[in-house]
């Protein structure tokens, strides 16, 4: 690969990250357990589709096709989609839900904090803008796993199975491969792998506050969203949202 298409690689990670959980998040509105949740969760969801619109279109201007941030979002297949597997998972209860955006919320945190001293100047904007948001977003999910972990026996559970059931696509979030390694070796992209002991700060003090126990027994680790390799909930979660563009090819509102 040569820069740009290194650069665009990265992109669409970052973008799909951001899609896919907004997408997640929105399926929420009109649902939350209370009205300022609901408004919350949905607020989130446009901060991330926004994320995801800046990244994605960043993405088609390195290829150079002529695609935009609507054809990497609604006409490409799932094996094509870079997001780690995490942000792809059902929503589950209130639990569940406030866990993975606290999982996901914490590396997301740390990475664009690095990018933006990107030598990558769209990068860097970029992440600047994200990282107000998602310094936010960790905010919010934190404070909502203690309250659930701290609070009544059933939300204890809740909070804990939902930790549980999560842990195993946590290693997947400081995957890192030769697009990379590349990217950091000129400056432009950073190392995942090297902000493990500072996500596990953040998480820990979270969970220590919340009284949940991080999972300890070593259990199986999905990875490789970044090759393309999903669970099935990428393929369902696609068939609602790209099913509009599909059926009407070339609609526009």
């Amino acid at each position: 690969m040569n820069k740009n298409e290194l650069i665009k690689e990265y992109c669409l990670r970052l973008g799909d990250n951001g899609l896919i959980l907004g997408h997640r998040l929105s399926e929420w509105c009109g649902h939350g357990p209370i009205l300022e949740e609901d408004i919350a969760m949905s607020n989130m969801a446009l901060d991330l589709i926004g994320q995801a619109r800046g990244f994605l279109t960043y993405a088609a201007q390195l290829e150079g096709k002529g695609r935009t941030e609507d054809d990497f979002a609604y006409l490409r297949d799932a094996r094509e989609f870079r997001n780690r597997m995490l942000v792809e998972q059902p929503n589950g209860d209130f639990a569940v839900t406030m866990m993975r955006s606290l999982l996901y919320s914490a590396i997301a945190y740390l990475q664009f904090k690095a990018l933006t001293k990107s030598t990558d100047e769209t990068l860097s904007g970029l992440a600047e803008k994200s990282l107000k948001e998602v310094t936010y977003h960790l905010r919010h999910s934190g404070e909502w796993i203690i309250r659930l972990g701290d609070g009544t026996k059933e939300s204890h559970e809740k909070a804990q199975n939902a930790l549980n059931d999560l842990w195993m696509y946590t290693d997947e979030l400081f995957e890192v491969d030769e697009v990379d390694a590349a990217l950091v070796k000129e400056g432009i992209a950073v190392d995942l792998s090297s902000m493990r002991t500072e996500w596990n700060t953040i998480i820990d003090d979270i969970l220590k506050k919340a009284t949940l126990k991080q999972p300890q027994e070593k259990t199986y680790q999905s990875k490789g969203g970044i090759k393309g390799i999903h669970t099935e909930q990428l393929g369902f979660l696609l068939a609602e949202m790209q099913f509009l563009p599909r059926a009407y090819p070339g609609t526009t509102w």
